[in-house]
């Protein structure tokens, strides 16, 4: 590693020090790695599979894009033109994948997500779904724009919902179970348990959403939000004192494609000490490096 690139590690660690304050001006939480090729077509969330590879849903190209995770190449493409305005992706513990095919409103379940024509096994109808999570308890949930709803479904039929959720995104689990749901149009993420009781809200106010769209969630319950329309992703810590903390950001507000620059960031995944973000209105995905805890 240059000694630049060293020196910019030490100072992000030593500005990581304490987490931003009400008073503070919010500091990046990691140092830009990579970026990779700007090769997909609008990429929204973004979630490793099982083998260990990157699946990204390439929106406009209408197909689950596989990336090799440290290079940021594209691998394969898997269910080209099966999964029409694709907005996310979400694995299960048994390895089945749920994927939010917008374009058809509804959520298609693979047990094996891989070449160009794979076969679903299950169809869950899901209005204008742009988010989805198979639960670790067996559950799929999904978002519905359309009838703003959270609906949770089980054995392929529908066994709950919860309203007032129009414009939502993405859908993720905590630790504990709990479910966090991206409200975009609200500015707001809410967290719900799995049988969809409200638990707790992150509002525009404190946090300064403008359209927080994906998120995921590291071992420690900690959220990584694409704040989309802000042009930056945050780090908050929805345990911390007077309802969370923003722990800090990435992305200076404005658009662009250079270090601590995105053109609407839109999904997260985490891995380790690795963000991958997709970076979509520059078309690739590119990885931030946490210095530390």
């Amino acid at each position: 590693m240059r000694l630049s690139t060293c020196l910019v590690f030490l100072l992000l660690g030593l500005g990581l020090a304490k987490a931003a304050t009400a008073g503070d001006r919010p500091r990046p939480f990691a140092a830009f790695d990579m970026a990779g090729p700007s090769i997909l077509h609008d990429p929204f969330d973004l979630a490793f599979g099982p083998d260990g590879r990157l699946y990204v849903a390439d929106k406009r190209g209408d197909r689950i894009a596989v990336l090799d995770p440290e290079t940021l190449n594209l691998v394969e493409s898997v269910a080209s033109g099966q999964v029409p305005d694709v907005h996310d992706i979400s694995f299960g513990k048994n390895g089945d994948a749920a994927v939010a095919a917008t374009g058809l409103g509804a959520v298609l379940i693979f047990d094996r997500l891989e070449g160009e024509k794979p076969q679903a096994f299950d169809f869950l109808p899901a209005s204008s779904t742009e988010g989805v999570l198979a639960h670790s308890n067996g559950r799929i949930y999904a978002t519905t724009g359309a009838t703003g709803r959270l609906v949770a479904f089980q054995d392929g039929e529908e066994i709950g919902s919860v309203g007032g959720l129009f414009g939502t995104h993405d859908v993720a689990e905590a630790p504990d179970g709990s479910i966090w749901v991206a409200c975009t149009r609200n500015r707001r993420l809410v967290r719900y348990s799995p049988d969809l009781k409200e638990l707790q809200v992150l509002d525009q106010p404190k946090f300064g959403f403008r359209a927080p769209r994906y998120l995921d969630i590291d071992p420690r319950g900690r959220l990584v939000v694409a704040d989309s329309d802000a042009q930056r992703v945050l780090l908050i810590d929805p345990d911390g004192p007077d309802g969370g903390t923003l722990l800090g950001v990435l992305g200076d507000g404005s658009p662009g494609a250079g270090a601590n620059k995105f053109a609407n960031p839109e999904g997260v995944a985490i891995r380790g000490n690795d963000y991958y973000i997709s970076d979509s209105g520059n078309n690739r995905v590119v990885r931030y490096t946490i210095v530390t805890n």
